[in-house]
């Protein structure tokens, strides 16, 4: 999977009931057999907050745009940090409420009056429970209107962006606060990346919890990675420093060597990547949420020499393949991004990541693609940890 928008929030007092289009939601996509860094990735400009803070439009008598987080959740207006859980429910669709999306952006709402506040107010702090851990149901708000993929906000706290000057290039999984782990065929080793790990909406900086940014400080590809057919697709990225780690940004878990799914386990894709394969194809701002199922290796094999690749087509046991399903995928700007498979008990809600995404046929038809799979790795990703000084206790469930 590979994807990314962002947008500067505007207020204004003459405008008071603006719709604007809905915002395409667009799914995580798989890739050709050609990398996409083969591809030219549109630059996604960053959103710029104003250094000083605006007044916030008036709708009526009883009512006031503001961002979801100064919004006091209690009817009197008087609640306190960390003194509740959530900010309740929030819509993300533009036309349900045209007047704040215009003025203040996505994760605006019209606020009674008796509740606005001019500060942040935190609801209480879900703690770092080791790593893998999901944030089901999103961490501040419930998210409503979401018709097209997109995650609950930092639901997936251990999905990064990776970016080239300022804007969205693909995408990685960090293992290590100051670790990230990404498909090899995506990085450049004399090119300059920043890593952005605690990002929801590229659209926006209007999140509670800000994103932080790290530049990279060296990348080790693996030994027997074959850029002709995308073998052993796996590259750690090291940092300058490390993240620091938050409920919105965490590590992930990595299986143990050769411990792969079973074929028809429900795994989860997610990234900024394009919704359609080539130019029609547009890269999305809030970050997706594929449910891809596991698919086994020799009829992954079958399903694929019937394309272009042909009957003599071979699959290379460093990959695993997911899922098949049409218009459920992952896509071009999702390359690096994780296959997180969940393990231990549901209840728990902890993954691990299983796949990076790779390459695929096209996007969004019915056939599966290709992920790196992590497991095989897992024995030379321990021994490049340790010998940079890391060690291995971050990404042990």
């Amino acid at each position: 999977m590979q994807v990314a928008m962002t947008m500067k929030a505007h207020t204004s007092l003459l405008i008071l009931l603006c719709a604007i289009t809905t915002l395409r939601a667009q799914v995580p996509t798989t890739r050709t057999i050609r990398p996409w860094q083969d591809f030219a990735v549109t630059p996604i400009p960053r959103a710029i907050e104003p250094s000083e803070p605006q007044s916030k439009p008036k709708i009526g008598p009883t009512c006031e745009c503001t961002l979801y987080h100064q919004c006091d959740p209690s009817s009197d207006g008087l609640t306190q940090d960390y003194t509740f859980d959530k900010f309740g429910r929030q819509v993300i669709r533009h036309e349900s409420k045209p007047h704040c999306t215009v003025t203040v952006g996505v994760l605006a709402l019209c606020c009674p009056l008796n509740r606005v506040r001019r500060e942040t107010i935190n609801p209480k702090p879900k703690g770092n429970r080791g790593c893998g851990i999901r944030n089901v149901g999103g961490l501040d708000i419930d998210l409503q209107g979401a018709t097209d993929f997109e995650s609950d906000m930092a639901e997936f706290p251990w999905t990064v962006a990776i970016m080239q000057s300022g804007n969205y290039s693909f995408t990685g999984s960090l293992i290590h606060p100051q670790v990230v782990l990404t498909a090899a065929h995506r990085v450049r080793m004399w090119e300059t990346y920043t890593v952005r790990a605690g990002e929801w909406d590229f659209k926006t900086e209007s999140e509670r919890l800000p994103y932080q940014e790290k530049n990279v400080l060296r990348i080790i590809k693996h030994p027997r990675y074959n850029n002709k057919n995308l073998a052993n697709d796996v590259a750690l990225v090291i940092l300058e420093a490390p993240f620091k780690l938050d409920d919105h940004i965490n590590v992930i878990c990595l299986p143990k060597q050769e411990v792969v799914p079973p074929p028809f386990t429900t795994c989860i894709a997610n990234g900024w990547g394009k919704d359609a394969f080539g130019d029609s194809g547009k890269y999305m701002a809030i970050m997706k949420r594929v449910p891809l199922n596991i698919v086994e290796s020799n009829y992954c094999q079958d399903r694929l020499r019937k394309t272009r690749l042909g009957p003599s087509f071979s699959l290379d046991n460093s990959f695993i393949c997911a899922g098949g399903q049409h218009d459920v995928d992952t896509c071009q700007g999702d390359g690096g991004a994780p296959l997180a498979c969940p393990i231990g008990e549901p209840a728990e809600n902890r993954f691990q990541l299983s796949g990076l995404v790779s390459w695929g046929i096209g996007c969004n038809d019915e056939l599966p693609a290709a992920y790196a799979n992590v497991a095989l790795a897992r024995d030379w990703i321990d021994e490049q940890m340790l010998i940079n000084g890391f060690g291995t206790s971050s990404y042990n469930a």
